[in-house]
Order: structure tokens, then sequence, then C-alpha cells
């Protein structure tokens, strides 16, 4: 990938790094700007990363950049805001997830994208662990029903004590159980045409929530989530005499009828770089530039957050 691809950020914390890290390994990639409400965190990652342009506002970064690409990874309670500010420039736009505080904002969101004729995409980036998609493509070759298994674990006393804001903590399932969840978009196959609750989520005391999806392909998903107690996060599928195991995510184990499970080698790139992001950020930057792109639309992360609400609705 040699096309020139002028990449600008918004946010400068932890993650913004991160995807800075792995857009400047990307060849043709030029970081050409960042904006922050943190200004010393902008001049700082700025000067870290050779960055050109500090700017004040969006609009001010996207009219010093004229960049292909944004890279949106503010706090939960400014997604909405933020990229209502994006969708006024012709670049694509990639939102850490969640995108929106809630499933209402993620929908607001892609009204708004859809209204604009922008590109949008979310940065799902368990979708681009190499163990994702080892096992995606073994799954591809593989007949018969799959069998998803996902389990989750929150703990929101810990979350509380961090200071996670309080809107964001009432909906921790978008902010993190969306990790897990997304599983079920990238494994099983069709459309979720039924979701059984089979305990139900106590927002004032949560406890245990466990649900069973069924697909129109045939194909069947189980999520398990404990909230007070400890537990992995993994992910197992099953089809045709083959399972494969994500546990922890980052790492897969490869097994079949009658035989051991067997670890399956992980990438380089997701020893090098936070696991993901370098694979999501070549796919971002094809996408941006009109190319074949494996991203993680915008579309694609409201049907998981659909789902999650599906799950996780106290009603």
């Amino acid at each position: 990938m040699s096309e020139a691809c002028a990449v600008a950020l918004i946010g400068a914390g932890y993650t913004a790094k991160e995807h800075a890290k792995a857009f400047a390994a990307v060849p043709g990639v030029r970081l050409a700007g960042i904006f922050s409400r943190t200004r010393a965190r902008a001049v700082a990652l700025a000067a870290e990363r050779g960055i050109p342009e500090i700017c004040g506002s969006v609009d001010e970064l996207y009219e010093k950049t004229k960049a292909a690409l944004v890279v949106v990874t503010v706090n939960e309670t400014s997604m909405l805001e933020i990229g209502l500010a994006c969708f006024r420039h012709p670049w694509t736009v990639l939102f850490e997830k969640p995108a929106g505080l809630d499933l209402k904002e993620s929908l607001a969101l892609q009204a708004a994208a859809a209204k604009a004729g922008r590109r949008a995409l979310v940065a799902h980036n368990r979708a681009f662990y190499s163990a994702t998609t080892t096992a995606a493509a073994e799954l591809a070759a593989t007949e018969g029903p799959r069998f998803v298994r996902v389990q989750d674990q929150q703990n929101m006393d810990r979350v509380l004590a961090a200071g996670v804001p309080k809107p964001i903590a009432d909906n921790w399932m978008y902010a993190n159980s969306l990790h897990l969840i997304d599983y079920f978009r990238l494994f099983a196959r069709g459309k979720a045409v039924r979701v059984e609750r089979l305990s139900k989520y106590d927002p004032a005391r949560p406890e245990f929530v466990l649900a069973r999806v069924e697909y129109d392909s045939g194909d069947q998903g189980l999520y398990e989530a404990v909230w007070r107690a400890p537990g992995p996060w993994s992910c197992a599928v099953a089809a045709g005499a083959k399972r494969w195991e994500m546990r922890p995510l980052e790492q897969l184990t490869r097994q079949e009828l009658g035989s051991p499970a067997a670890a399956v080698e992980i990438h380089s790139r997701d020893k090098d770089f936070k696991p993901g992001f370098l694979a999501q950020a070549e796919a971002a930057v094809a996408a941006a530039l009109g190319r074949p792109s494996a991203s993680t639309t915008l579309d694609q992360s409201v049907e998981t957050m659909r789902l999650i609400a599906a799950i996780y609705d106290p009603s």
C-alpha cells in the first residue's frame, strides 16, 4: 500500500497513541494533524510522532490537513458530538468503539452518516487479531452449523472505583461487553432471529447474564457473563468435527474430534503492536482510499449494539 494517505487524530490519550503507532507503520500514511481538548496531551503526542498540525477544533483539523481519514478516540460521552462535527467534512471517519454511549447514540451517528453520505468505520480491533482471522478463515472452509460460545466477565465495583463517569458505567455493556458480543457477528452466519434471555440483567445489582441466540442460518450462540465473580474472556466455536477457542482472546487453539487441542502461532504484528491495531489501520487506510477493505463499518457495529440491547434490556 504505497498511495499517500493523510491521517488525522482526535483525542490524545492512550488509545490515540496506539492508533498513531499503528498508522505510522502503514506505508504511504502521513500523520497530518491532531485535535484534543486536552491540548498538552496533543502537543506531547505530536512531538512524539512528528505530527505537524495541532488544532483547536474538528473544523480546523480538517481545513489544515485535508485528511482522507480521521481517527476519533474521545470519551463515549463526547462521541456523538464529535462524530456529528466530523460528518461536516468528506473524510472517512474511524470511531474508536463504542461509537456512542449506547444504541440510541450509535443509531443517531448511523443516521447522520447516511444523511451526509459519509463513510464511517468503527475500531473493532479484535476482529483483526490473527487468532480471529485464522479461525474465521478455517471456519469458512468447514461445513455444517456452528455453535458460538462467548464468556464475558465484568467488575462494576472496579469500574466505579476507577472513576469511570456514571453515564459510561451505566452503559458498561456497550463500553466493554461489546468486545465479547461482537464475536457473534464475526463467527455466526446470517441474521439473529431470536434472542432468548435465560437470566435477566439487573442494573441495580448485576450478577449473571445468560442468553441464547438463534440465527436464520441454523447457527446458534450462547452468551454467558458474570458481573460480580471472576471469569475468563473467551470465545469458542464448534463446527463439523472441529473446535476453535480463544482464551485469552489474543491466542488460538484448534482441536479435532478425538485429538487434543493444539496452539496456533499468532502473527508477529500482534506482538509488536497493540493486538489487531496494525491490520485494522491497514484496512482503514484501504477504505479511505476507496479500496476493498475488511474494516468494520458503523452499520456492522450497530448490528452488535442491537444484539447487546436484546441481551441486556432489563425490561
